[in-house]
């Protein structure tokens, strides 16, 4: 699903986490902010998900040898020019972190945003493939994010990944009431740091 815009920068394609669609709340509002920095954004539903609209019932995510090659589909149908970069939410960016993207050198970088580290108070981190990554994967974290918290965190560091962090978020970047701020203030926040990013890359490969 496209969101084009008139005069768009870059083109980041978007994968939903485990439990929501590319249609959810968060991922409009997500899209909507991203878009706000000229940056197009095409959302998908992966094949399970697609399944789970039909029939009206959750189903669980397919193998991720599965998951990979539909996210590869989708990189390929991007038949336009514009700077390209990939991501997802939860598990989509887990899944964007892990593709072989030998054959799509077009893409530029990776986000996550709230990446699953390991499941809630289990020890099974989700990392093996962080030291061998083939290119810069940035992760929007919540400090509170359950699946990777900031203080699990501190001492921990790849190569080719950078971590920002969210004040007082948590997985689906909804902040504390002490904070003062509202779910749109951190996903725009979010939306920010990707523009950042994107407009550091475009700028080194002028």
């Amino acid at each position: 699903m496209l969101s084009p815009l008139t005069n768009p920068k870059a083109c980041l394609v978007l994968a939903h986490g485990a439990g929501a669609c590319c249609d959810s709340p968060y991922m409009i509002a997500l899209a909507e902010a991203l878009a706000r920095h000229n940056i197009e954004v095409l959302r998908f539903n992966f094949r399970y998900m697609q399944q789970s609209i039909a029939l009206g019932r959750k189903r669980p995510p397919e193998k991720m040898a599965l998951l990979q090659q539909e996210f590869l589909k989708q990189i390929s149908m991007v038949n336009y020019q514009l700077p390209l970069f990939i991501g997802g939410k939860s598990m989509g960016g887990r899944v964007a972190s892990m593709l072989d993207l030998a054959d799509e050198p077009q893409v530029r970088a990776v986000f996550a945003f709230g990446y699953p580290f390991h499941p809630p108070g289990k020890s099974q981190w989700r990392t093996a493939h962080f030291s061998s990554l083939a290119m810069p994967l940035h992760i929007l974290q919540g400090e509170r994010d359950p699946f990777g918290k900031r203080a699990e965190l501190t001492d921990l560091s790849w190569p080719k990944v950078n971590v920002h962090w969210l004040t007082a978020a948590d997985h689906d970047f909804k902040p504390t009431k002490a904070s003062g701020l509202k779910q749109q203030d951190v996903i725009c926040a979010a939306a920010a740091y990707c523009n950042k990013v994107i407009d550091e890359i475009l700028l080194a490969n002028q």
